[in-house]
């Protein structure tokens, strides 16, 4: 099975999209052609509220920051992606990763948090490492 919730904002998924068994998706999210993710991925596309201490953070307003996932780009089983990202086209996310902040078009990140560790050169076509 797999949770979509658009309780919080629209979930707007692409053509031939693919969700893995077992994952989350609470909107808002939009997620682009040809995307898939792995099995439980966690997509969110908002923070509870906590900036007053004296309410309970169950009653203060939701911070929702859209994420966005471009065409053809797929997200490692177990991952989580976190409210306001964007993850560009044709990016591969590892299983296992924490995605805190956008990755750009062509890139492989990996980690928690996440850390694009190669990027597609269109003009050597080929996979480049990327330096620290």
């Amino acid at each position: 099975f797999t949770v979509i919730n658009n309780g919080a904002g629209d979930v707007i998924i692409g053509d031939n999209a693919r969700i893995g068994i077992g994952s989350v998706v609470i909107g808002p999210v939009q997620i682009g052609n040809k995307v898939g993710l792995g099995q439980h991925v966690f997509i969110s596309g908002f923070n509870h509220g906590f900036q007053d201490v004296t309410i309970d953070s169950n009653e203060q307003e939701l911070e929702k920051k859209p994420v966005f996932i471009d065409d053809e780009s797929h997200i490692g089983s177990n991952s989580v992606i976190l409210a306001g990202v964007h993850i560009g086209k044709k990016v591969q996310v590892g299983a296992g990763s924490v995605v805190t902040k956008d990755i750009p078009d062509l890139s492989l990140a990996v980690g928690n948090p996440a850390r694009i560790v190669k990027q597609y050169d269109v003009e050597k076509k080929q996979w480049v490492k990327v330096s620290k």
